[in-house]
């Protein structure tokens, strides 16, 4: 008997080896971790996108954008098109298995980046659920980059000294207050 568990110990070694071999996806090292992943109730993203007033002609870009609901809803009802972008690769591989699900993965694309240093120079809507301190950090990358019209909606936390032009505060049905705010690019201080 204990030969036998000697010689299947020997036999599963070289599959237990190769399966411990496989690199883990990490989180983009380059990416500092701007908020928790918490996602943002269905609700709420609805009506961000309807604060934004997105349209068929939008493009979203959802900085952090955890399991993708933002830019896949912006393209199921909207049929915007619509750019998630996220450290972690859990996060990423889950936003495309759902943009499959709800049959748009030919309007979205999911990508492992850092949002400090990703392109959002094609967004006609910008879309977070940062802390505010990593919202401060982006200012410089969305006044650089993003053309006069652009929209930008925050949920919960907002951009330091920037005046909003909306500020829709309501009580959502899990009885939690939530705050989103909208301004346009036209509308921000410029470096």
């Amino acid at each position: 008997m204990r030969r036998r568990l000697v010689l299947l110990a020997l036999a599963l070694a070289p599959v237990t080896a190769s399966v411990q071999a496989q690199p883990q996806p990490v989180r983009r090292p380059d990416a500092p971790n701007l908020a928790p992943y918490v996602p943002t109730p269905q609700e709420v993203v609805t009506r961000m996108l309807t604060l934004a007033k997105v349209t068929k002609d939008d493009v979203v870009i959802d900085l952090g954008c955890g399991d993708g609901r933002i830019p896949i809803t912006a393209a199921k009802v909207y049929g915007a098109r619509g750019i998630g972008v996220d450290i972690d690769p859990q996060r990423i591989a889950e936003a495309n298995a759902n943009a499959r699900k709800e049959g748009v993965q030919h309007l979205v694309t999911f990508k492992l980046e850092n949002a400090l240093t990703t392109d959002v120079s094609t967004a006609t809507v910008v879309t977070t659920y940062l802390l505010t301190a990593s919202n401060l950090k982006l200012r410089p990358v969305l006044t650089r980059a993003l053309k006069p019209g652009t929209r930008i909606v925050a949920h919960n936390f907002g951009f330091g000294d920037w005046t909003p032009e909306k500020v829709d505060t309501f009580t959502d049905s899990a009885n939690r207050r939530r705050t989103l705010y909208l301004w346009t690019a036209d509308g921000i201080v410029r470096p």
